[in-house]
């Protein structure tokens, strides 16, 4: 016996309940956004260990080796680099704090032939170079920097207690996550009026773009971020793990990536008169950057994310200013699911929409 269909005026009653009742669950749930994405991104991408191990195991045996796989690979390390880099940024910081950096600029210009020289030429175009002023400017560029660095780590470091409770909670998201993930994969596309083609279409591209993002740009990121620390240890540069974190977050950038760290080092260098390091620097640079975009990160990422670079550069800088350090994920996701949706329509609406006849008959309530 077929259902009888409700009247229009019941069903916009009830669409409006379930909008309200939506809107206030999501509010319930907004202040722990950032950690129901990450739990999802990382679950998405840990399913695979998960996967195996429920082979042989039982699915809440297996769901707790996986979170556990996650803390030790994740949580542990994060703990001692957030220390450590609290510290180096605070030790630059007191560097750049008064006028000793603007003096110390000065005096190198001056001690520079090649650097007055260069100085020679643009004053010789009629445009005067102030180099206590163009110091002080990068003092205050450099202690900005160092501020925000240094705010962003002591604040995780001084509340420990709640990066140990969200993460304790990432954990437990993620621990039923593995269990239930296919099962919440069928309500969401039971709960979407799209057809399940399209919403399997956007579930999949948001976990293609998600496993690039953590694995290829992250794990790049990390590698990139680490040999670069390594190095400037090793030549005696201060703030290793400081300088490290930022080729880190700069890997994640197409175009630019860490030459905007390691070319600048590199030029230093030269002008120091360290010619052999400064060439070891700029041939690290080129080997570093030439293997991790061109062999590492294409074996990762393959072809799954087709965006074009400046796209990425633009929703990644964009993502940064609008959601801070987590738009570098955000920024992307968000771009992906506007294009995926551009595709959807451009394959089954765009041809209705333009359509004067779709709109004036009936045609489409059949």
């Amino acid at each position: 016996m077929s259902q009888k269909p409700p009247s229009p005026m019941v069903l916009l009653y009830f669409l409006g309940l379930l909008l309200l009742a939506t809107f206030l669950v999501g509010r319930l749930l907004w202040p722990f956004v950032a950690i129901l994405i990450l739990s999802y991104l990382l679950a998405t991408i840990f399913s695979p260990v998960y996967t195996f191990f429920n082979r042989k195991f039982s699915s809440q045996f297996s769901s707790l080796f996986t979170c556990g796989l996650i803390g030790v690979l994740i949580f542990l390390p994060m703990t001692f680099f957030v220390g450590t880099l609290s510290q180096e940024a605070y030790a630059l910081f007191q560097l750049t704090k008064g006028t000793n950096l603007a003096l110390k600029f000065t005096e190198f210009v001056e001690q520079n032939a090649i650097l007055l020289k260069l100085k020679g030429v643009i004053e010789g175009y009629g445009i005067k170079v102030e180099l206590k002023e163009f110091g002080a400017e990068l003092s205050d560029l450099g202690r900005m920097s160092a501020l925000f660095i240094y705010n962003q780590a002591s604040a995780w470091a001084a509340n420990i207690l709640n990066f140990v409770f969200d993460f304790i909670m990432m954990i437990l998201v993620i621990f039923f996550l593995l269990i239930d993930q296919e099962k919440l994969k069928n309500y969401l596309q039971r709960l979407s009026p799209l057809p399940d083609h399209h919403d399997r279409l956007l579930l999949a591209k948001f976990e293609e773009i998600s496993r690039a993002i953590l694995i290829g740009n992250g794990i790049c990121g990390v590698i990139q971020g680490v040999l670069g620390g390594l190095v400037f240890a090793f030549m005696g540069i201060n703030s290793p793990v400081l300088w490290g974190a930022i080729m880190g977050i700069l890997a994640f950038l197409p175009i630019v990536g860490i030459g905007l760290v390691l070319l600048p080092a590199s030029l230093i260098l030269l002008l120091k008169g360290k010619i052999a390091a400064g060439v070891l620097m700029a041939v690290f640079y080129v080997f570093l950057s030439f293997s991790v975009e061109y062999i590492v990160k294409p074996q990762m990422v393959g072809e799954r994310v087709k965006m074009h670079t400046l796209l990425v550069f633009l929703s990644i800088l964009g993502g940064l200013k609008v959601f801070g350090f987590l738009g570098i994920i955000y920024g992307p996701l968000i771009v992906t699911g506007f294009l995926t949706l551009v595709d959807i329509y451009f394959g089954s609406y765009d041809v209705w929409v333009k359509s004067p006849g779709y709109w004036k008959s009936d045609s489409h309530k059949e």
